[in-house]
């Protein structure tokens, strides 16, 4: 991987992206946020626009915002005036309440959508972009909608990130290969909100991401919808770290298993609802063999609770039977549906 992430390096950068937008996502996390501002400021292609969508409402984080907005004016100066007469370049949300990361990458990229984005770098608050991220994605732009970069994790290593999702059970591909070929990408059928870059067109075509998740499976599902509409890629370009430790368990030296929490163990059962639905909508549904991938998601997480969470092991079953009880109401509520396009 180091290799060929060394040979896209060494390509011709590709034109200025136009109204490229970065997103991010931030609760209660400032010192990382302020790691992941220095980052963007060392970027070597200047952003149209950086929306902050804040699910904390923490005044501390809209000081620090503003600082941030002083210091990106003084690096790049003012942008391309909006509808509303602004050229500031940051942009701070605060949300009235907390909607997760779901909720909140759907706000940012409504609003980054309003303001007139054509491209979306979403993140979250616990990671750094790398200087030439924005030059190195947009190498890919002209061939392809939906780009998301390589990136390394919080030791400096290489994140492996299950880019292929097995539709028909539900599940990420635990096998899929790491490596990248000649080529610098592989196709996907799926996303990672911490890093994706995606086109306006493809938000038009598939709607905002949905806040109902609240958290996890969100962005797999958003990737699901744009690989019905384009062909997604994974790159080999580096172009952002991780900078939050997290234990975990290594899995063959490079796969892991991080640890959680129970609040997520209870998402990642019940938001199999939510995807059980769009995979209806889409013909893609098989009962049987989504069941098989439920209880494999469920035996996982059972395995993660014995080999990295094991004080959680009593307050997190429970919850793993709760998010599954609850996913069965959401595949049967006569009043869902999904989220709308755009156009």
């Amino acid at each position: 991987m180091a290799k060929v992430a060394g040979q896209c390096h060494n390509r011709v950068m590709a034109q200025t992206l136009n109204k490229a937008a970065i997103v991010v996502v931030t609760y209660k996390r400032q010192e990382l946020l302020a790691q992941l501002f220095d980052s963007i400021l060392q970027l070597t292609q200047a952003p149209w626009r950086i929306v902050i969508v804040d699910n904390e409402h923490s005044a501390d984080t809209a000081a620090m915002v503003q600082q941030f907005s002083n210091r990106v004016t003084s690096r790049w100066g003012k942008t391309i005036i909006d509808a509303s007469g602004n050229q500031e370049r940051v942009v701070y949300s605060p949300q009235d309440h907390n909607g997760g990361g779901a909720g909140g990458f759907s706000a940012g990229v409504k609003q980054a959508y309003n303001l007139g984005a054509h491209w979306f770098w979403v993140m979250d608050d616990d990671v750094a972009v790398e200087p030439k991220g924005l030059d190195l994605l947009s190498q890919w732009t002209d061939r392809y909608q939906v780009i998301q970069g390589s990136r390394l994790d919080y030791d400096g290593g290489p994140f492996y990130w299950q880019y292929h999702f097995m539709t028909s059970l539900g599940i990420p591909d635990p096998i899929a290969p790491a490596a990248f070929g000649p080529s610098g990408r592989k196709t996907m059928n799926t996303m990672c909100f911490e890093g994706a870059f995606f086109s306006r067109q493809i938000v038009e075509k598939i709607g905002l991401p949905d806040p109902r998740f609240f958290i996890y499976w969100d962005d797999t599902i958003y990737g699901y919808l744009a690989s019905k509409v384009t062909q997604p890629v994974v790159v080999a370009d580096v172009v952002m770290r991780r900078t939050r430790e997290i234990g975990n368990w290594d899995i063959a030296g490079l796969r892991q298993l991080n640890s959680t929490s129970d609040m997520n163990r209870y998402h990642i059962m019940r938001n199999r609802g939510y995807m059980a639905r769009y995979f209806m909508m889409h013909g893609d549904y098989r009962p049987v063999m989504f069941a098989v991938g439920t209880a494999a998601t469920a035996i996982k997480e059972f395995i993660r609770l014995l080999a990295v969470d094991r004080k959680s092991i009593i307050s997190g079953i429970p919850q793993l039977f709760h998010g599954w009880l609850d996913s069965r109401k959401l595949m049967h509520d006569p009043e869902w549906k999904p989220m709308p396009a755009l156009k």
